[in-house]
């Protein structure tokens, strides 16, 4: 039972690693690792790491060189099962092998058809004992997107609404317009610096002239890539999100070109502002899921409009929802929300109510059938 308790406190320090690099690690997950011994005076905490930004070097790797000497005969908590196939660095079980850890701990087994299980048996044949699923449930939702992409090949979409009491998100014709306060806004763009990605409709795209980034002081350099759904290059190259294309990537989505000079021509303008321009059929958000997988996108967070948001819904693309909800009134001129409290998608579950000063925050999730 002693060491049950340890395998979940030291397991849960890893997965608290893990998550400081969400959405910033590239195609690889950010997966965190510790390594523990006990000498006789109570088990301790001699490294510990988390996936480097950009994805490299691996937690395992830093951990063992946090660590020296000291991991020999140590036990290692990882989040996620230890890499066993040359990438463009070693095996972390390699790692773990050399270094002469006893034991290895593992909260989620990794279904890469690389990996999994192989990385598991590697440290296995090397007379190594492994334990797997601590806090399996937990690491699973640690790693949900990096998870979905190697199951299902798409990214984990969170779509996010902010809703008046009125059941509004926007006024007609004025543009953005702030429903909810300054706490909730913090929270949304913590949750972009999380994510691989962020996307809006092209209706958004002009009435609001988003910049869709992470505006929290120190995290600004976590801003996700952006994407808008434009079927016909209609972006203006003045827009806030072209403007920056240089700075924060920009990917718009459309279709094929109607072969005309006026299409042409804006094409090429957004390009040379820095935006890249992808053929994939704005009806299909389901190819434009895959093209993503395909880039190493792991989350996609979706935040408007109505349109894009009810696209999304209606594909059955939608694994959470992020339901803000404000006590201002917008009125008749409003743009009415596909969803509101009263009125979530079958098969969708609540599982938190949050208050940030007057707004409340309601997660649901989709539960799917295995």
């Amino acid at each position: 039972m002693a060491e049950m308790a340890d395998d979940e406190r030291f397991m849960a320090e890893a997965l608290r690693l893990a998550h400081q690099h969400l959405g910033a690690t590239g195609s690889n997950p950010s997966v965190g690792c510790v390594i523990v011994r006990d000498d006789g005076d109570g088990a301790k905490i001699v490294g510990s790491a988390v996936t480097a930004t950009g994805g490299r070097p691996h937690a395992e790797t830093q951990a063992l060189a946090a660590a020296g000497e000291a991991a020999r005969g140590a036990t290692a908590y990882v989040t996620l099962e230890p890499c066993s196939h040359h990438g463009k660095t070693p095996p972390c079980a390699d790692a773990l092998i050399a270094a002469g850890v006893a034991r290895v701990v593992v909260a989620v087994v990794d279904p890469d058809d690389r990996v999994s299980g192989h990385g598991l048996e590697k440290l296995r044949d090397a007379g190594i004992a492994v334990v797997t699923g601590v806090l399996e449930e937990e690491g699973e939702r640690e790693l949900e997107g990096y998870l979905m992409r190697k199951r299902n090949n798409r990214p984990y979409v969170t779509l996010k609404l902010a809703v008046s009491a009125d059941g509004m998100i926007g006024i007609k014709g004025q543009g953005q317009v702030s429903i909810t306060g300054a706490p909730a806004r913090a929270i949304v763009h913590r949750r972009r610096a999380e994510t691989d990605a962020i996307l809006v409709g092209i209706g958004t795209a002009i009435a609001d002239d988003p910049e869709l980034t992470a505006r929290i002081p120190g995290l600004e350099h976590r801003s996700p890539l952006r994407i808008v759904i434009d079927g016909d290059l209609n972006l203006p190259v003045t827009s806030k999100l072209a403007q920056t294309a240089r700075t924060v990537p920009v990917l718009i989505v459309t279709g094929e070109s109607d072969g005309s000079v006026a299409f042409s021509k804006r094409q090429q303008a957004l390009e040379a502002a820095g935006v890249e321009v992808v053929v994939c059929d704005p009806q299909v958000p389901a190819d434009l899921l895959a093209a993503l997988a395909t880039r190493g996108v792991s989350s996609l967070l979706v935040e408007g409009g109505a349109r894009t948001a009810q696209q999304f819904l209606n594909d059955g693309l939608v694994d959470r929802i992020l339901l803000f909800t404000a006590p201002r009134t917008l009125g008749e001129e409003g743009v009415p929300s596909p969803i509101d409290r009263k009125l979530i998608p079958v098969g969708f579950v609540h599982r938190r109510t949050d208050t940030f000063g007057d707004d409340l925050l309601d997660t649901y999730e989709y539960e799917r059938t295995l």
